[in-house]
């Protein structure tokens, strides 16, 4: 860690923080889809209306930072987790009906999406001026560690239920409850981070044409990142019948290769450049995105079922690579006010995207199958890959 951060920095409470969030939002995460599926009973046209309101956050979060802007990094960064905690202990109280859901999920993911640019950021601003893609990567591997325990305490927690005969809504209310305690925990623990009383303003949507590319590149990971988060796990739930303790395995599965795999495409990043690996990453997605939607007619059942477990794994390493997007802002901007303010608007732009395809994906998946969704998906990547090629470091524009 000396070789990455700076020495007059303290990050044992930052990486603390990361640890007990990145448990509380396994547990949540884990439980998040056979929840709507099996207790809210929302179909996938729906699940695309969840997922609608669930990102409006992202969209609005530079207007919510604008609001704060006279607050510092680490304070924003606390109260994110608190909106977090909060969101968790309404799954704990409220009945599970539709619309109640939907209010609980917006106000997590509303404090979800606040520390999402200050997270980086801070991880950035410990880091050495050499080390950025390496700080990403440890700070994210942290992150999928704690999501690792999280998803893992789900998948037992649940094979332990099938056997008690505990009614599933109480199943599903304790884990919300764990998860819950350990966000408030994690709360506790930001307290004692060091605060460098840095303020960054967050007045307005910060557009510059020299981050032209890395806005269009926000906007392509925010149509690949929602069909993915939104869809394929209920192509796992709804077509070929997951429960809650597979789903959560194999998120832990998924986690634990992308955790092994953060530091290593961190470094990839910093050693053959953000292009290589950008151009690598919607390449192997077109694959993944093929696979996803044409198993179940090219396998049969049981071994499609395999591949597309074998999809979503290699889908959540794939999703790390993104990081790319922010180093690349780095290289560009010309200090950290500019960097914070440029990743605030790219959140927003890949919203943008993002709650709409939600709606779109669901119907299409409604009105044409799965095979048609996944193919538009996978078309999204081509272009990505096409317009990845054209990405160039600023020495070498200049």
């Amino acid at each position: 860690m000396e070789k990455i951060y700076r020495s007059d920095t303290r990050t044992g409470s930052f990486i603390g923080t990361l640890l007990l969030s990145g448990v509380a939002m396994g547990l949540y995460k884990g439980i998040q889809d056979n929840y709507l599926a099996e207790i809210v009973h929302i179909g996938v046209f729906e699940r695309g209306i969840v997922e609608f309101f669930r990102e409006l956050p992202g969209f609005l979060v530079i207007f919510i930072l604008a609001w704060m802007y006279r607050l510092t990094e680490n304070t924003i960064f606390r109260i994110g987790l608190g909106l977090i905690t909060a969101g968790l202990a309404g799954f704990i109280l409220a009945q599970p009906g539709k619309m109640a859901v939907i209010a609980l999920m917006t106000l997590y993911s509303s404090g979800e999406h606040i520390i999402m640019p200050v997270r980086t950021t801070i991880s950035l601003d410990l880091a050495k001026r050499d080390k950025g893609g390496a700080s990403l990567g440890l700070t994210s591997a942290l992150g999928f560690g704690g999501n690792i325990a999280g998803y893992i305490l789900v998948s037992i927690a649940f094979v332990i239920f099938a056997k008690t005969g505990i009614a599933k809504i109480f199943q599903f209310k304790s884990v919300y409850g764990a998860s819950a305690v350990l966000m408030a925990i994690a709360v506790l623990v930001s307290l004692s981070m060091k605060n460098s009383g840095q303020k960054v303003a967050r007045r307005r949507l910060y557009f510059s044409r020299k981050f032209s590319k890395y806005y269009i590149m926000e906007l392509f990971y925010g149509s690949r990142k929602q069909i993915f988060i939104t869809f394929a796990p209920y192509v796992l739930i709804i077509h070929y019948h997951a429960g809650t303790a597979v789903i959560s395995l194999l998120l832990a599965i998924s986690a634990l290769f992308s955790a092994l795999a953060s530091p290593l495409i961190g470094k990839l990043i910093d050693r053959a450049g953000y292009r290589l690996v950008m151009i690598a990453d919607t390449s192997l997605l077109i694959a993944v995105c093929f696979f996803y939607g044409f198993s179940h007619l090219i396998f049969p059942g049981r071994i499609a079922f395999y591949v597309v477990c074998a999809n979503y794994v290699l889908d959540g390493i794939l999703s790390v690579a993104s990081m790319a997007n922010n180093v690349f802002a780095r290289d560009i901007a010309l200090n950290q006010e500019e960097l914070t303010a440029t990743l605030s608007t790219g959140i927003s732009v890949n919203h943008i995207i993002s709650i709409f395809i939600a709606l779109w994906g669901g119907l299409l998946w409604q009105l044409a199958g799965i095979e048609y969704l996944f193919l538009f998906s996978a078309f999204l990547a081509l272009l990505n890959t096409l317009f990845a090629t054209t990405v160039r470091k600023p020495a070498e524009v200049n």
